[in-house]
């Protein structure tokens, strides 16, 4: 497991670079976003979001569930957000397998416990926590 400091403001870029670089050298292409409410996912999503160029504006997709961007390299990112999701049942209506298994494109995920059965095994798991007062990154 990795581990990242993001306690100050400034750390988020840093943050979102360390994300995209583990992305890079893993080549897994879906990111499960585990943290409590403020934690600050969608902050550090967006953060990733403007480190790989998205040309559109981000947004959390908490009423939508899901959000789609696009980089300048025409790549595409699908940001979800599961809080609302009360039955799996819901999310396949949406057609995730689409979203997932797009291998060209990213999926980031927050809330990921509410649809845990149906998350590829390959995948990078991002935990947002509170350590000893300081807030950690922590990446599997």
């Amino acid at each position: 497991m990795k581990e990242f400091d993001m306690t100050l403001l400034h750390d988020l870029p840093r943050a979102a670079i360390f994300i995209i670089e583990h992305l890079q050298q893993s080549k897994k292409n879906i990111v499960a976003f585990y943290g409590a409410m403020g934690a600050g996912k969608t902050t550090l999503i967006k953060e990733i979001c403007k480190q790989l160029n998205v040309t559109s504006t981000t947004s959390s997709p908490t009423f939508s569930i899901v959000n789609e961007y696009v980089c300048n390299d025409g790549r595409t990112i699908y940001h979800f957000d599961c809080y609302r999701i009360e039955k799996q049942n819901e999310f396949f209506d949406l057609g995730y397998e689409e979203y997932f298994y797009d291998n060209n494109a990213l999926c980031f995920i927050e809330w990921p416990k509410k649809i845990e059965q149906l998350l590829p095994d390959d995948r990078v798991n991002v935990y947002l926590e509170m350590v000893n007062g300081k807030r950690m990154l922590k990446l599997e």
